[in-house]
This record gives C-alpha cells, sequence and structure tokens, in this order.
C-alpha cells in the first residue's frame, strides 16, 4: 500500500496593513458627525451661494422701490429690502463675497504667520526673541481698532477687505507654528539635513513646513471662520463692501432697522446662515485638530 503524500500549505503569513498618519486621520475625521454635519453643511452653502445665482436669477443691481419691503410670497420667497432687492438673491450674492473673503483673508494670514513662525522658532535665540516680541507687540493693540482705520483708508473690495484682514490675523498662526517647529528642529531629520549641509532655506521647505502641515491646516479653518465674522462685523458697523457689492454683515445692518416694522425676513435669514457657516468651519476645525492629533486621535 502505497502512501499517499499530500502537499500540506504553508500558512501564509497575514502581515498587518500599514496604515499612514493621514489616512488614520481622515478615519477619525469621517467617524466624527459633527465634522461630516459641518463639512456637509459648508459643501452646501458654497453650493446655494455660488451656484444658486444660476438657478435663481434675481436682479440685484437695480434698486426698485416699487417692491420695497414686500413680505415672502410666490414671487420672492424670502421677501424684499428696503431699495426693493429680493432677499434670497442677496443672501446668495453676500454669501458669496463673504465666503471668499473669509477664505482669502485665512490664506493670506496663514502663509504670512507659517513662514513667519518657520523662521522664528528654526534659528532661536535673539532673532526669535525680538521676531516673538514683535508679535506680543501687535497682539495687545486691539484688531478691530487696525482694521477700522485701515478699512476707512482703502476702497472696501473683496480683495482689499481680504488683504487688510489677512494682514493683522497672522499673529496666532506665527505663535503656533513656531511651538510647532520648536519640537521638530531637535529631531534627528532635522539634525542630519543639517550636517549635510542643507540650506535654512531648504530644512524650513522640505522639513518643517510639511511636518508642520496639521497644525497650519486645522489653524485654516478657524482662521476662515474668524475672517467671517469680522467682515461681518466691519459690514455691520458700515464699513462693509461698497455698492453693488454686499456681504452678510451690510445686510444684517440694513436689515436691523426695519426689524421693528416686522421686516423679520432682513434678519433671520441671513443670520442664520452667519451662524451656520461659522458653526460648520469650527466643527471641522475641531474635528481636524482631533484627527490630527495622535493624543486626541479616537483609536
Amino acid at each position: 500500500m502505497t502512501e499517499t503524500v499530500t502537499d500540506q500549505k504553508t500558512p501564509a503569513l497575514i502581515m498587518p496593513e500599514a496604515t499612514s498618519g493621514w489616512r488614520l486621520a481622515m478615519r477619525s475625521f469621517v467617524q466624527n458627525r459633527l465634522a461630516v454635519i459641518g463639512l456637509g453643511t459648508i459643501v452646501l452653502l458654497a453650493l446655494f451661494c455660488f451656484v444658486g445665482p444660476h438657478l435663481y436669477v434675481t436682479d440685484q443691481v437695480s434698486v426698485d422701490p416699487v417692491s420695497s419691503l414686500l413680505p415672502p410670497d410666490g414671487g420672492h420667497p424670502l421677501g424684499t429690502d428696503a431699495q426693493g432687492f429680493d432677499v434670497l438673491g442677496r443672501i446668495m450674492k453676500g454669501g458669496q463675497a463673504s465666503l471668499q473673503i473669509g477664505l482669502f483673508a485665512a490664506l493670506i494670514a496663514t502663509a504670512i504667520g507659517t513662514l513667519y513662525g518657520t523662521v522664528a522658532g528654526l534659528i532661536g535665540g535673539v532673532v526669535d526673541g525680538i521676531m516673538m516680541r514683535v508679535v506680543d507687540t501687535l497682539l495687545s493693540i486691539p484688531f478691530l481698532f487696525i482694521v477700522l482705520i485701515a478699512a476707512t483708508r482703502f476702497s472696501s473690495t473683496v480683495l482689499s477687505l481680504s488683504l487688510i484682514l489677512g494682514a493683522f490675523s497672522w499673529l496666532a498662526p506665527a505663535r503656533l507654528v513656531r511651538a510647532e517647529v520648536l519640537s521638530l528642529r531637535s529631531r534627528g531629520f532635522v539634525a542630519a539635513s543639517t550636517v549635510m549641509g542643507a540650506t535654512k532655506l531648504r530644512i524650513i521647505t522640505r522639513h518643517l513646513i510639511p511636518n508642520a502641515l496639521g497644525v497650519v491646516i486645522v489653524n485654516i479653518t478657524f482662521q476662515v471662520a474668524d475672517a467671517i465674522i469680522a467682515v461681518s462685523l466691519l459690514g455691520f458697523l458700515g464699513f462693509g463692501l461698497n455698492y453693488p457689492n454686499v456681504e452678510w454683515g451690510t445686510q444684517l445692518s440694513n436689515g436691523v432697522s426695519y426689524l421693528f416694522e416686522g421686516a423679520w425676513w432682513l434678519i433671520y435669514p441671513v443670520g442664520g446662515c452667519l451662524v451656520l457657516v461659522v458653526m460648520a468651519f469650527n466643527f471641522v476645525g475641531d474635528a481636524l485638530r482631533d484627527s490630527i492629533d495622535v493624543r486626541l486621535r479616537r483609536r
């Protein structure tokens, strides 16, 4: 009787799948319900403001006194304002400017603050001390006071307001990035690059800023929310965009005068949009911070 030899398969060695830090962060972000709600709200509001005017066409240039302060009806779902503009179309137009200014100002502030904080943290010593004392001095000056003076000297456009807000909002990002760079510059890869003769510019662009990107991304979301609040405050105080442009703060300011006459449609819809977009960016920022920070990440 011959013995049948059967091949016994060696069980495959199962290796754990390598998961990058960014993938773990993304997984943690998706599992955060408030983050998903916030991101969805931002996308919907962006579609509402930028795609909506192509579907719901209104005249936001010509004043129509005959149609002023009409309550919501079939022709005007959110009524009209004192100049006869359709409020729904006005909210879309104002939302475009508010979101654009918020994003541009946040990018400008983050770019300046990232570069400034990286240089201060990398060089260190006396230069770091002087640069940080400059930041401390500027932080001691009321932000709104500076922005109001600058806004009165320059014409109010989307670009000018973005530059003004961005130029005075980089202080907090500079501090955050400097703190991150101080912890990074003692790492081995930075020391190795220094020994190999890498210039400070190369260390900044190739090693420090890419590794501080998590802090930068989280900060951008909070900067957008802060910039939208700031431009709305400027508009509410009468330093917003010039006619025919408009942002949500100017709409609120114009609507307050007619609130006691029962024109609620001039306040609550645009106020609701403002609260929603700021809350949404804060939700996303909180979730990104929890996802990127390993100590806060839920496993």
